[in-house]
């Protein structure tokens, strides 16, 4: 059974990823110890609030998070998890990332929609990729930000149209980095087959 690590820094949603984990057929850890990242099968970054806030909270892990990557193992930010993953946020006063995936965050612009971003909105799959495995362009997933991630198409997996497009799911160069401006485990079956694909990959 795989080992999938949530990191656990105060700031995610940690109950609903654990589930969807499990019900994906993985043994979870919910842990506020980076000694537990380095023996992972895989590591998920949730998350749900302040960018700068997250940063701070997230400095015990820094070093175990770059051992992690550099091994190759497949590591998920989700939503919030998704913005650390870039190299800085214009939220607040500008916050450097964890600069894994290439790309910055920003605000969404006045368009007239409402902010956040909130609800089910669609996907265009823009590479093949292991995480996106039988999963249909046009797959219908849960959103709520109001910031996003600005980035190349050599780093995107799947767009979403909100006013502008923007990536709902990034990925680093290796392949083995992804993250996700959506949340799977609240997609409904098609969120969980994205979570079977993340275990299967580890």
């Amino acid at each position: 059974m795989k080992k999938i690590v949530i990191i656990d820094y105060g700031l995610g949603n940690l109950r609903s990823v654990r589930k969807g984990l499990e019900h994906a057929g993985a043994e979870v850890v919910i842990s506020k110890d980076p000694a537990d990242v380095r023996d992972a099968d895989g590591v998920i970054l949730p998350g749900v609030g302040a960018f700068s806030d997250a940063m701070k909270n997230i400095v015990p892990f820094l070093d175990v998070i770059d051992e992690y990557v550099t091994s190759g193992r497949p590591m998920l930010g989700i939503c919030l998890g998704q913005q650390l993953l870039m190299a800085h946020s214009e939220e607040g006063q500008k916050t450097t990332g964890l600069d894994l995936v290439s790309g910055h965050v920003v605000r969404f612009p006045h368009t007239g929609l409402k902010v956040p971003h909130m609800g089910w909105n669609s996907l265009t799959i823009e590479q093949d990729h292991p995480f996106f495995k039988n999963i249909p362009d046009g797959t219908f997933v849960y959103f709520v930000h109001s910031f996003y991630v600005d980035t190349d198409p050599a780093h995107t997996l799947a767009s979403c149209e909100y006013g502008i497009r923007f990536a709902a799911s990034v990925v680093n160069e290796a392949g083995n980095v992804i993250g996700t401006q959506f949340h799977p485990e609240k997609s409904g079956d098609m969120g969980l087959q994205m979570l079977r694909n993340f275990v299967n990959m580890c």
